[in-house]
């Protein structure tokens, strides 16, 4: 029995799981196959690992055989997302890991990145909740991936300030748009990402309102951000907030990316430069005292910048792609297959 693996049951072939709640108990599953028959750890210490009781695990087992979940042979997608999340999680202390598939090595792992996000809000959302939003390209693929439902008192905040002009989106509107999806109270930075001083920052938040926002981000109870790269496609690059000297002083200072522009090194530390206290953003240790961080974030001139925002961060939840993840692990010269070509 030491050679059999889990093999993920193809969709396809009409799982009976459908839903939100049928694509949580399915990853579920599959993680508890994998640490048993790969891992070879007992059923005690799998139910330490995903939380659960051991009754759950028997159960679990049991369904990945009944549902031919179990096999000699072991699908490619199988073998290396789930060893790739464990991988992740073994690195950086995370209590999940979600990579997802990519069609190839060159394909934009944001649709994918996106949809996954989308799927795991669909289960984070409750009655109560205060959670917390930064933005970018990811988080708004993730709108189209959320299953409505009906909630109450669900406060949304913003992360960041806004801008003065806006191309395809503005900081705010993730948050804004997410609210709507929910009829949930949004609360936002009303203020320019990036202002000019410290004592303009010091008067908006103590003598403009802004305050409150600030005060309550430290209640949040979960937090949603992605990270930013420092290269030519940069989103906080491309609307212009930075000169190019700011910017080029930020990566001789040893910044590899940003969290709701708070600018990082590959270490996770935060990068002590001018910039850094004129920006309107929720500050880091707030960020980092919230007891759910979901840092969802990939693509190949991200490595460096994922790192980074991993080890700051500390995220308790990473969602990637599989080939982001390859690259972070090989990175930090852990020993994981690369996606074939």
């Amino acid at each position: 029995m030491a050679e059999d693996t889990a093999k993920r049951q193809d969709p396809a072939a009409g799982a009976p799981e459908l839903g939100a709640a049928g694509r949580r108990s399915s990853r579920l599953r599959l993680r508890a196959a994998w640490m048993y028959y790969v891992e070879g750890m007992t059923q005690s210490a799998i139910a330490e690992a995903l939380d659960i009781g051991r009754v759950t695990v028997v159960r679990l087992l049991a369904d990945a055989r009944s549902l031919n979940e179990v096999r000699i042979s072991l699908s490619r997608e199988v073998a290396e997302l789930p060893r790739l999340e464990m991988g992740l999680q073994k690195a950086f202390g995370l209590a999940e890991a979600v990579v997802v598939p990519l069609s190839g090595p060159g394909a934009d792992p944001t649709p994918a990145i996106g949809a996954a996000t989308g799927q795991y809000l669909s289960e984070l959302i409750r009655s109560d909740l205060r959670i917390g939003f930064g933005w970018g390209r990811t988080l708004m693929r993730a709108l189209g991936f959320i299953d409505e439902k009906t909630v109450s008192n669900l406060s949304v905040i913003s992360l960041l300030g806004g801008i003065t002009k806006a191309r395809q989106y503005n900081p705010a509107e993730f948050a804004w748009q997410f609210a709507r999806m929910f009829q949930a109270d949004c609360h936002l930075i009303a203020a320019p990402a990036l202002v000019d001083s410290l004592d303009t920052k010091t008067a908006l938040i103590e003598r403009c309102g802004l305050g409150t926002v600030y005060a309550l981000a430290r209640e949040m109870d979960a937090v949603v951000v992605s990270v930013g790269g420092m290269g030519a496609q940069s989103t906080a690059r491309r609307f212009g907030f930075f000169s190019e000297a700011d910017w080029a002083s930020l990566e001789a200072a040893g910044a590899v990316g940003d969290i709701v522009y708070n600018f990082l090194d590959l270490e996770g530390r935060l990068i002590d430069h001018p910039i850094s206290r004129r920006v309107m953003s929720i500050p880091m240790e707030t960020l980092q005292a919230t007891p759910r961080r979901i840092l969802t974030s990939g693509g190949p001139e991200k490595t460096e910048a994922v790192i980074g925002a991993l080890r700051l961060l500390r995220p308790t939840v990473f969602i990637t792609d599989e080939v982001t993840a390859a690259a972070v692990l090989a990175r930090l010269g852990l020993e994981v297959a690369a996606p074939p070509a």
